[in-house]
């Protein structure tokens, strides 16, 4: 089976919905989507997921089913170690300091670090892969381990609309590894769709594996320049470009 991720268009956070730009975006990628066949279609609760869902549910003549665990990953909060006086999403770390922490790297031992455990990002993340896991299964995928066994493999698309943060949680979990390393070192850009698909290499028993992450040639095919929401600035003295 294969699974597009699709990340939400260019964000108006204060109203959550899509900026002017975000909704050319969304135009644009319905373009794409709507010549893929898709089984089944699941969106985040969060309007600007649902915003960038329309245009190509429209373009398809489909519903999307929505599933309350693909919103953002935001709730579970931490006491970042540059800024203990408050807490901030449990995966907006300055590199310097989580690289330091070894647990961090691992795909178990990171929810033990401190501060993720203080906020409880395990329990909240072991959530979103327990329901992933029940929807895999609807699909003829179930998962034993670090695998999913199949009685019957098929060919089917399933797409997500969601976000940033959540995507890299649904990665971390499909292949087995610590989603830092997604949430550190991946970014893509608005409306990018990444693509999963199994492999049965043995009869029966099937892992993930990405063939292609945050793709935007519908937005390059239009000549749209990709938004930056979701990236820091390229170099320090870049002031017009998020720092923090």
């Amino acid at each position: 089976m294969r699974i597009l991720i699709v990340r939400h268009g260019d964000p108006d956070y204060e109203h959550d919905t899509l900026t002017e730009k975000g909704w050319v975006e969304a135009e644009c990628l319905a373009e794409k989507m709507k010549n893929i066949e898709a089984k089944a279609y699941y969106v985040s609760p969060l309007g600007r997921a649902k915003d960038t869902a329309a245009p190509t549910l429209k373009a398809v003549g489909r519903e999307a089913e929505e599933c309350w665990w693909l919103e953002e990953f935001f709730k579970p909060q931490i006491h970042r170690p540059d800024i203990p006086d408050r807490t901030t999403i449990a995966w907006d770390w300055l590199p310097a300091d989580w690289t330091v922490c070894p647990e961090l790297f691992d795909k178990d031992a990171w929810k033990d670090n401190a501060a993720m455990k203080e906020g409880k990002v395990g329990e909240a993340a072991e959530k979103v892969f327990a329901e992933l896991d029940k929807l895999l299964a609807t699909h003829g995928y179930v998962r034993e381990g670090e695998v999913y066994k199949t009685e019957q493999g098929n060919c089917d698309t399933i797409v997500f609309f969601c976000h940033l943060g959540l995507e890299c949680l649904l990665l971390s979990h499909l292949i087995g590894t610590s989603p830092m390393i997604f949430w550190q070192g991946f970014a893509c850009a608005p409306t990018s769709v990444t693509t999963v698909v199994t492999e049965e290499r043995r009869k029966g028993t099937a892992c993930f594996r990405i063939t292609e992450f945050g793709s935007i040639e519908h937005l390059y095919v239009k000549d749209e320049k990709p938004s930056f929401a979701g990236r820091f600035r390229e170099i320090y003295e870049n002031d017009w470009e998020r720092l923090d």
